[in-house]
């Protein structure tokens, strides 16, 4: 049996990846947002990602792959697009 502060740890731990992850999630959110607004419309295509306090890591996973998935769209969407020349 877990002893208080180890789950303390595991608790904080959990804390500063979920925060860790959703600031990637807000930054490419928002860079899509602000430079690519054609591509909001998959914004609304992923999973939603709820917090499940009985199982963290599926949570942690979740927003890992949610993460993982925006960050792609945004990737992929770039390569593709013709480079614009400098003037």
């Amino acid at each position: 049996m877990e002893n208080q502060t180890t789950i303390q740890l595991k608790s904080k731990e959990h804390e500063d990846l979920e925060r860790d992850l959703n600031l990637k999630i807000m930054r490419v959110t928002t860079e899509i947002k602000d430079h690519y607004p054609e591509l909001i419309k998959f914004l609304d295509e992923m999973p939603v990602t709820i917090p499940d306090e009985q199982n963290m890591e599926i949570t942690l996973k979740n927003l890992k792959s949610y993460y993982d998935s925006l960050n792609s769209v945004l990737t992929n969407y770039i390569s593709e697009q013709p480079q614009k020349s400098k003037l």
